[in-house]
């Protein structure tokens, strides 16, 4: 009467059949839900969309696209792109250098890490440039110095303020010393902004790091960073494992850097179309004033 109790039933035992139950699971869309970096929670991505790219639960600041950045800021219909043409070569035949740029357009759908361009926030005249981590981790060659570089000359010989929004892991190795230049060169002409005694402002974002620090990104007249943003020059794990010691505890986030004075003001990106629009206001000059 036991005889084959313990024995699979028929339908296991054929190969590669499955309970028809077993595969009725839903298929979610790629995409649909977004991990936070921070919290670990899953987010639908609509949610963070709505919420201007901040994740509803921490308030962690997703990285933004250029594109995204612009639309956020900038009043509708204002934007015109300058030197949206402008592209990267291969200066010293760098192995596979080629291949990465392309994969890079791709994926951002831009030409460089950087756009920049004319437009206005509250009717208020600007030049802006911003930069995308999506293009090589916003990594600064050539070209990259170039547009940031005419863009100020722009706002110099126009008479107009400045905002560069930074992401960057730094130099772009591939590009060996033409890439380290850059540094001086958006230097230079910013020096020439500043004679001119007009505005600009820097927005650092999450990274901003390596010659994009040590350059343009921390010259600003006003330095403002989104909460939790890494901004420094070489990341904390090498600062560690230089020195052979352990870093205070949120070192090179924004809030340690205004905590020790080195950005002005920590600005949630909810509020931050609203604060540039304050801050161009506040300095825009008046009728009868005279450079000194």
């Amino acid at each position: 009467m036991l005889n084959g109790i313990f024995r699979k039933p028929r339908y296991a035992q054929i190969k590669g059949r499955k309970d028809e139950n077993v595969d009725n699971k839903p298929k979610i869309p790629a995409g649909m839900w977004i991990k936070c970096k921070a919290c670990k929670g899953s987010i639908y991505h609509q949610d963070i969309k709505k919420n201007h790219g901040i994740c509803p639960t921490c308030n962690y600041h997703f990285p933004l696209a250029a594109r995204s950045r612009i639309h956020q800021i900038l009043d509708r219909g204002s934007w015109k792109e300058l030197d949206k043409d402008m592209e990267s070569v291969n200066p010293l035949g760098f192995d596979s250098y080629n291949r990465k740029l392309e994969k890079a357009k791709d994926i951002s759908k831009q030409n460089e890490a950087v756009l920049t361009g004319v437009g206005k926030i509250n009717k208020i005249k600007l030049v802006i440039g911003v930069m995308d981590s999506r293009f090589m981790m916003g990594s600064m060659g050539s070209v990259v110095g170039e547009k940031i570089s005419r863009a100020i000359e722009y706002a110099t010989e126009h008479r107009l303020p400045l905002i560069l929004f930074t992401a960057s892991g730094g130099a772009r190795m591939q590009e060996g010393i033409f890439s380290l230049m850059q540094m001086a060169k958006t230097s230079a002409a910013l020096a020439r902004h500043d004679d001119n005694g007009l505005l600009y402002i820097t927005v650092l974002t999450n990274p901003t790091t390596g010659g994009v620090t040590a350059s343009f990104a921390m010259l600003g007249d006003i330095i403002i960073a989104e909460p939790g943003a890494l901004v420094g020059f070489a990341g904390p794990r090498v600062i560690e494992q230089t020195i052979k010691q352990k870093l205070p505890r949120g070192f090179q986030q924004s809030e340690f850097l205004q905590e020790h004075g080195m950005i002005d003001m920590i600005v949630e990106r909810r509020e931050l179309r609203d604060k540039l629009s304050s801050l161009l206001l506040l300095h825009q000059p008046k009728e009868g004033d005279i450079d000194v």
